[in-house]
């Protein structure tokens, strides 16, 4: 079975082909601009494509809800020239098979669930740190959605007693990802996070904050794996540093063997690397086609 995946990042597009296993056959890559020239990449990309089925991983906000009239488009971003963008069926202008569709952290936790970090679990939640912080979950063997869907990059933190940044949310200020993604650390401190390696000020604050989402997502959503993935994370030393904070944080309070020797392997990185939104967006494809033929 040949598939087509799209990530949909808020800096870059990942186009691949792929199978119903997971192995990925060719992919390409190009920055996120304008609608119009990124869907004309895509488009030009999939023309030739025997592809019985595409998945779309997209940045968020966006529209899952199947009876509203605007499913399928990318509601809230502050990312210029995408808010309210009708994605989908910008793709399907060009394309005539099945397209299932959702957020790039959701696709990526169901990538790791399928054949990654997760496997074998019920649950799991996946977590971004990049230009933006998002943040996916599976729920007993299920995509978390509701009301919207998980927008875990934008909860409420508490401050660093050291920490004087105002916050670079546009909505929230000094919310996690206005404190925490990468865009928020070079403004703060004046330089990008790969500058910033040996000041370890940096990675303090950063572990504080991310430690606060990984306690706030084990008290309410109790994954059994956490994943924590995308360009911030690459800095070796927040593994480490996100993992104390946690056990610092939850001080004993839930008993659990993960949660305590085991919890190096209870936080950890993509099993599936950079391909992890990729790969989740195959499984997409894979459960919309399965979807389509049984209606």
């Amino acid at each position: 079975m040949l598939l087509g995946a799209i990530e949909a990042g808020g800096t870059k597009f990942v186009c691949g082909i792929g199978s119903e296993h997971g192995e990925i056959f060719e992919r390409v890559s190009f920055p996120t601009t304008t609608p119009e020239e990124t869907m004309g990449q895509v488009a030009a990309f999939f023309r030739d494509k025997a592809v019985e089925a595409i998945g779309i991983g997209s940045f968020g906000p966006v529209d899952l809800h199947r009876s509203s009239p605007t499913y399928g488009y990318i509601t809230t971003t502050p990312k210029p020239h995408w808010g309210n963008y009708p994605i989908l069926a910008e793709l399907q202008k060009h394309v005539n098979v099945p397209v299932g569709f959702d957020t790039d952290v959701n696709a990526a936790a169901l990538g790791e669930a399928e054949w990654g970090a997760a496997k074998g679990l019920s649950s799991c939640m996946y977590m971004t740190i990049g230009t933006g912080i998002g943040a996916g979950a599976i729920v007993e063997e299920r995509l978390l959605h509701g009301l919207l869907h998980p927008e875990m990059g934008h909860i409420l933190v508490r401050r660093h007693e050291e920490d004087h940044f105002a916050g670079n949310c546009p909505f929230h200020n000094d919310c996690l990802e206005g404190m925490a993604a990468g865009p928020a650390i070079e403004k703060r401190w004046g330089k990008k996070g790969f500058e910033l390696q040996d000041n370890a000020k940096v990675w303090e604050f950063e572990a504080y904050y991310l430690a606060q989402a990984v306690v706030n997502a084990v008290l309410m959503l109790c994954p059994q794996k956490v994943i924590l993935g995308g360009g911030v994370m690459k800095q070796a030393q927040l593994f480490p540093a996100v993992r104390e904070q946690v056990s610092r944080m939850l001080n004993g309070y839930v008993q659990k063997p993960e949660l305590a020797g085991g919890i190096d392997d209870y936080i950890v990185p993509p099993g599936l690397g950079d391909n992890a939104g990729l790969s989740g967006a195959l499984v997409l494809a894979k459960k919309e086609l399965e979807l389509q033929a049984q209606r």
